[in-house]
């Protein structure tokens, strides 16, 4: 009984031998595949439904093409997606400006915007991902006091025009 022990204890230490060899194989293949994984996985980027993508390429700069939707590649450390919504977009802008009979007239102005697909590499070159903020409120400023300005003049043209045909000038 005593060589039998024996037998049982080294047939024991081999068997954990070949599962502690196994296990060490198994972890270095999944260390192996997580990292095969985390590398395919960085060359991907989506596009999700109302979207388009641009990539910035840091040695040539914004690429001409725009991305749909999808899954696309790139290349990963050097390229950048720059994801745009396409979608309308309502923003709402108030705008105060004075009338010819200097009164100050408060005026919101409701926007729908989307920006021009194809414009996109022009657009974030130029003047960024927020460019809503940057091009809207100047253009609905001036938008908005030309029509101030018609609407006092059309005013005062009517308000003439009443003066005359009932002769109270």
């Amino acid at each position: 009984t005593k060589y039998a022990l024996i037998g049982v204890i080294a047939v024991t230490r081999g068997a954990e031998s070949a599962m502690q060899r196994l296990l060490t194989r198994v972890g270095v293949l999944g260390v192996g595949l997580a990292t095969v994984g985390a590398a395919i996985n960085s060359t991907l980027y989506n596009v999700d439904g109302g979207e388009r993508a641009v990539l910035f390429d840091r040695f040539r700069g914004v690429l001409q093409t725009v991305s749909g939707e999808g899954t696309h590649f790139l290349i990963p450390w050097v390229q950048l997606p720059i994801i745009y919504s396409i979608r309308s977009t309502p923003r709402s802008i108030p705008v105060t400006t004075g009338s010819k009979d200097l009164q100050n007239v408060n005026i919101t102005l409701r926007i729908l915007f989307r920006p021009n697909e194809q414009k996109l590499p022009w657009l974030y070159a130029n003047i960024g991902q927020d460019y809503d903020e940057k091009i809207l409120p100047s253009i609905t400023t001036e938008v908005l006091k030309a029509v101030v300005v018609r609407m006092s003049c059309h005013y005062e043209r009517e308000e003439c025009q009443h003066m005359l045909c009932t002769g109270s000038v």
